[in-house]
């Protein structure tokens, strides 16, 4: 059964001054789902939080020295995907038949152009797949044996299956099977990991990667790689990397709907989250959301005990958290 609660919302803590303009803004989530205190052990915690602060430092980085939010969400996504903690590139969770599909997306909010990749099997990084497909492509989005022709067409790296599979992922798979569990019941949780950065120059960019649902069949697809469900950034509004129960934020269209709202109504990155995740709630879906603005103000928004976050800006201090009760 999923848990449901009330949206728990969170606006990132930064000084009035500093939200007023600051130079560069990045927040990232490692996936939500019911993260709890005595669902991890110490050692996990740490390592977990570990990551995070590693992905901020990669893509704060980029940022610091005037590079773009695209380069930056790109780079701090890089990190979790090589990370095994998380349910994206190594670490992705097993379809049903054991094998690891990679979906992942990218947007620039300075022209809306956007790449998408779902169900690739041997590139190191998804992200920078979704990249070139946006880059280098006349398309948008790319999936299956085509997209791992296109990878290695386009040189990047490759990995053996191996490297994507391992012993964690597959007991969750061998567990669900063996006792007839929902995704959610087995996972306890939902791994995407994703980006969204403001550069020096005011322009946004968002990026998400993950490994999709442990034990899913007929290469089914969630809203991770869905550009404006899972994933999307405009200049005009805000960039939004999301993680929950891919059908129903892909029902909302929720990455775009949370742009939108502060587009044409004038909302705070905040209320819109807010309002959007309440619309999935309503629907029967959990998960959340990141946010970050042309503005530079960055807030999150989720509706299950936890999410792995993080955030940080420009003469800031890098701050993450995980469980509901972290400001």
């Amino acid at each position: 059964m999923r848990l449901i609660l009330p949206v728990l919302a969170t606006l990132f803590a930064t000084p009035a001054a500093a939200q007023d303009a600051p130079r560069w803004s990045l927040a990232i989530h490692g996936g939500a789902g019911v993260i709890e205190r005595d669902k991890l052990s110490p050692e996990q915690d740490k390592a977990i939080r570990a990551a995070l602060n590693r992905a901020l430092a990669a893509g704060s980085a980029v940022l610091d020295k005037g590079g773009s939010a695209l380069d930056a969400v790109e780079a701090a996504i890089h990190v979790l995907e090589d990370d095994p903690h998380f349910n994206a590139g190594r670490g992705a969770v097993f379809t049903w038949d054991g094998h690891n599909e990679l979906d992942a997306a990218i947007m620039d909010g300075r022209t809306r152009a956007a790449g998408a990749v779902a169900g690739v099997t041997a590139t190191r990084h998804p992200v920078s797949l979704a990249r070139a497909i946006m880059e280098k492509s006349d398309h948008v989005f790319l999936a299956g044996a085509g997209a791992d022709a296109f990878s290695r067409a386009q040189k990047l790296e490759q990995a053996d299956p191996s490297w994507f599979a391992t012993p964690e992922r597959r007991r969750q798979l061998e567990t669900l099977k063996a006792k007839n569990l929902s995704a959610i019941d087995v996972d306890r949780k939902y791994g995407t990991v994703g980006a969204v950065a403001r550069d020096v120059n005011g322009h946004v960019a968002a990026a998400t990667s993950t490994g999709g649902i442990t034990g899913k069949r007929w290469s089914r697809i969630g809203d991770a790689p869905v550009i404006g469900a899972g994933t999307y950034a405009d200049d005009r509004a805000c960039a939004v990397s999301a993680t929950g129960a891919g059908e129903y934020f892909i029902r909302e269209g929720v990455a775009h709907e949370i742009c939108a709202r502060i587009r044409f109504k004038g909302e705070s990155a905040q209320a819109a989250a807010d309002a959007v995740m309440a619309e999935v709630q309503a629907l029967g879906g959990d998960g959340g959301v990141i946010v970050n603005t042309p503005a530079g103000i960055t807030a999150w928004s989720y509706n299950t005990p936890g999410m792995y976050r993080g955030r940080v800006s420009a003469g800031g201090a890098p701050t993450v958290a995980i469980y509901r009760d972290e400001p």
